[in-house]
Order: C-alpha cells, then structure tokens, then sequence
C-alpha cells in the first residue's frame, strides 16, 4: 500500500544519509512478518520473522505451511443426560442426552477462557467438537455425542487441519495471542525433517 512503500522510501533515504555522514555501511531492516510477505523488495540486510516462524500469516496471504501444533487427550468420556449441566458455574446447561469428553488443557495452559460455551472447537478424529461449559484451570469439555471418540484420543488444539487464525477469530483475538499464551508447563517436542 502507498503508506507502507511510503515509510520504507524514507527509511531508505534516511539510512543513505546516516551511512554518508558516518563513513560505513549499516545495517537496516523494516519488515515484520506481514512486510515480508507484501514487500520482498525491501527485504534488506535483515527482517523480523515473528508469527511466520510459526508457519501463520500475519497478512493473510496464501503459501506459508503451518509447522506448529497443540495437541492433548481425552482424559475420560462420559455420557451426560439432557437438561443437565457442564462446568463450573453450570453455564451451560444440555439440550440433548451428550457424550462429553474431559480433555487435557486449561487456561493455566493457555487456552483462553473465551472458547468456554462453545465459542471455540477443537479437532478428535478429523471432526470438529465444541468446547461445552467453562474452561477450567487444568481440563475442559467437548460435546463427543457425533464423534467416534475414546479415551486416549489425540485432540487437536490448533494445527494443520485447525488453524491458529481461525482459533482468534472465534474469540475476537489475534493469533499472536493464542500462540504466546501458551504456559510454559506445556511440553514442547520439536521435530526436525
């Protein structure tokens, strides 16, 4: 956009000015994550990945690849009958006889108390499952009743098949948000290709 070629035009020419006084070269950058995607041009001597070290856009463009994943299980599965409430506070109260499935992660991981109420999904088996009731400390719910679920199953918070994007819209946020709340009790496992 005009503004933003704009400020680099003047970083540029300010740069030249300062290298001629000073007698050297310096270094120079002006791009964050959404800039290098826009403006490879000014792509100089360095730039700040930021949230595209995560494989998230901060501009919306197609072509990054997501290389980061949180994941848990499922703790336990119960079914639940109609009418009955889910969570602390009985916030949400049943509309149909569910099975719910108690997962391993809470806001004292990082999952925002936003996504409680089913205001935020996470992924079981390739299907979506809405968060029932608060989020707690260290659990939460999700609404199994049409998913082929089992304790132990893996349950996608954000990834490939989810996206962290996706995941602060929902809530209102921005996806710096989500990634950076993430506690460090979460165990991180890096994986080298």
């Amino acid at each position: 956009d005009d503004f933003t070629g704009h400020q680099i035009e003047t970083l540029k020419k300010t740069a030249e000015s300062i290298q001629d006084a000073l007698g050297y070269r310096i270094y120079k950058h002006i791009l964050n994550s959404a800039g290098i995607e826009r403006f490879p041009e000014a792509q100089w001597d360095m730039v700040r990945l930021g949230i595209g070290l995560y494989g998230v856009s901060a501009s919306g463009l197609p072509g990054l690849k997501n290389v980061c994943t949180l994941k848990t299980t499922i703790l336990q599965i119960k079914d639940i009958p109609r009418h009955e409430t889910v969570g602390y506070g009985r916030k949400e109260e049943l509309n149909r006889n569910a099975r719910i499935a108690t997962i391993r992660i809470g806001y004292a991981d990082g999952l925002n108390r936003q996504f409680g109420n089913r205001k935020g999904q996470v992924l079981i088996n390739g299907q979506l499952a809405s968060i029932v009731g608060n989020v707690c400390m260290d659990l939460c719910m999700v609404d199994v009743t049409d998913i082929s679920a089992h304790e132990g199953d893996a349950v996608i918070i954000f990834g490939e098949d989810l996206s962290v994007i996706e995941l602060a819209d929902n809530i209102g946020t921005i996806p710096y948000e989500i990634l950076t709340a993430i506690s460090p009790r979460v165990k991180r496992i890096y994986i080298k290709e």
